[in-house]
């Protein structure tokens, strides 16, 4: 193993299921199968990997004779819980009983829910001391924002920023971001509104999100502090190639400094339950890093509780930022506008986004 691969210790490896296929709905498992031995050189090298996997739907598609993602919510579901076996099976026929290899399936109330989250946390850790390589993937047969969202390419960023990995790894089969020119674009230092107008979506049937997901997993990859590589998954020993020289293979997403754990949950674990308008002297306030007080709260939307996350939005109704709230939607609805002699939300629980 060359020097560069050893600045890693821990990668995260997003499989997307085009990956799985050769065209339309015919299983070619082949990529996954150089994927998976991959994976164990790096394992047997003393780096901790985690892959996040989709293909379980697409699986499904195949093994019923599926030619179209089905859009019937039950008939998803059911999609998704006969390709998950086989999506397993698969993995483990290719790590050979070499290693093992654990099953995760998360939702996203894993993620909203603090104590879940640091529990999904810790068992992934446990795993990793215990020398297995997770296998994490949305669980599609009971969350319906899973199906909904479609994608995994969210979820490996939150795993990446969950477990504090030092590379997040997305194959696809593109060969990373292009320009207008079609050529690969190989180093993003920041993510400008520039970059996101080259991101387009996938038109593939099996598949979901595209470019347009991966770029957004970047952003929060390098929130967190987290470097991010976008390639292609079917080129021969492409994560050894990334590790080796990441500015070289795929598009490379530089990261600034990352914010705590805690903020990185705030910002992105969880989902908002509802949100608080303020005013543009409120809106200048918490960018300077002060609370929120009432008196510049001109509404809220939803209905959230006390050490719920909520959105912060400006006058317009854009986001701008989001915190753990001090106080109800009611309570916070009675207050609005007024004098009051505490927080609604403290400084150290608000963060400022960066997407």
């Amino acid at each position: 193993m060359k020097q560069s691969q050893r600045n890693y210790k821990r990668v995260v490896i997003k499989i997307g299921s085009s990956l799985f296929f050769s065209s339309g709905i015919n299983l070619d498992t082949k990529v996954l199968q150089g994927i998976c031995e991959q994976a164990l050189q790096l394992n047997k090298d003393g780096l901790e990997v985690v892959i996040v996997s989709s293909g379980a739907i697409a699986f499904g598609m195949h093994l019923l004779g599926f030619e179209k993602r089905p859009k019937n919510l039950s008939f998803l579901q059911s999609t998704s819980a006969v390709g998950q076996n086989e999506l397993m099976n698969t993995y483990r026929k290719f790590f050979k009983d070499e290693i093992h290899n654990a099953q995760i399936l998360l939702t996203w109330d894993d993620f909203n829910d603090r104590k879940r989250y640091l529990n999904a946390k810790n068992t992934i850790l446990t795993l990793l001391k215990l020398g297995c390589v997770p296998i994490i993937n949305e669980n599609d047969t009971v969350s319906i924002d899973e199906i909904k969202f479609g994608d995994n390419d969210r979820l490996s960023a939150l795993v990446a920023s969950l477990i504090s990995a030092d590379l997040l790894l997305i194959l696809s089969d593109v060969d990373g971001l292009l320009d207008e020119n079609k050529k690969v674009i190989r180093r993003v230092d920041e993510i400008t509104p520039q970059i996101e107008g080259l991101a387009c979506p996938t038109k593939r049937a099996t598949s979901v999100g595209g470019m347009i997901t991966k770029i957004e997993a970047a952003k929060m990859a390098l929130y967190s502090g987290l470097s991010c590589v976008i390639a292609n998954g079917r080129k021969k020993d492409i994560i050894l190639s990334v590790l080796n020289e990441p500015g070289e293979a795929g598009t490379l997403f530089v990261p600034k400094k990352g914010v705590s754990s805690r903020h990185q949950w705030i910002a992105f674990g969880a989902k908002p339950k509802g949100s608080i308008i303020v005013d543009d002297g409120a809106r200048q306030a918490l960018i300077n890093k002060k609370s929120l007080l009432s008196v510049g709260i001109s509404g809220c939307e939803g209905n959230f509780e006390s050490g719920d996350i909520v959105s912060l939005k400006d006058s317009l109704g854009h986001e701008f930022a989001r915190g753990k709230a001090g106080f109800s939607s009611k309570e916070t609805d009675k207050i609005k506008g007024k004098h009051f002699d505490k927080e609604i939300i403290h400084c150290d629980n608000i963060v400022i986004k960066l997407l």
